[in-house]
């Protein structure tokens, strides 16, 4: 792996991510946060579970290593989550900036949120959110879906064509 190929994918997930937003924004107050059947809850909970996770592997390997989550409380609107979103990407774009070819084949050692001691390869792990983002964005585009508000195709490819 490789620094270009990470960016790409880092693009098509700030993307979709947008996508799942933007349909979200359209939600009314009390549908965002209704809880539902799905493994974190409803949309503001699931909505939170992806944004906790990209803010905990991002502070990961700038060093640290959060013991404290993220939780849906945090957001009581819609906006809230969103505005940390936004601060978040800010935050990811900057770290990404700085990765290079060497970086991304070390070994990174850090802790879960439970204090366990772990060791990864760098581009693993931002593979792994990758791919952990777009499970839970299924999941949020399924709830949107049900809601009225479908987000449309969140697909790798659409992307790429996209452009």
């Amino acid at each position: 792996m490789n620094t270009e190929d990470i960016r790409l994918l880092y693009r098509y997930n700030a993307w979709a991510n947008m996508r799942i937003l933007n349909a979200a924004a359209l939600v009314p107050g009390a549908q965002f946060l209704a809880p539902a059947g799905f493994p974190h809850g409803g949309l503001r909970s699931t909505l939170t579970h992806i944004l906790f996770a990209e803010w905990v592997w991002r502070k990961r390997w700038e060093g640290d290593s959060p013991t404290t989550m993220i939780e849906p409380e945090d957001f009581p609107t819609f906006e809230a989550i969103r505005d940390r979103w936004r601060n978040e990407d800010e935050s990811l774009d900057a770290l990404l900036d700085n990765i290079n070819d060497a970086r991304l084949n070390t070994e990174l050692e850090y802790k879960s949120t439970k204090g366990e001691p772990k060791r990864n390869v760098l581009w693993q792990l931002m593979a792994h959110l990758v791919n952990h983002g777009t499970q839970h964005r299924t999941e949020a585009a399924a709830l949107l879906t049900d809601m009225g508000h479908s987000p449309g195709d969140i697909d790798l490819i659409l992307f790429l064509r996209e452009g």
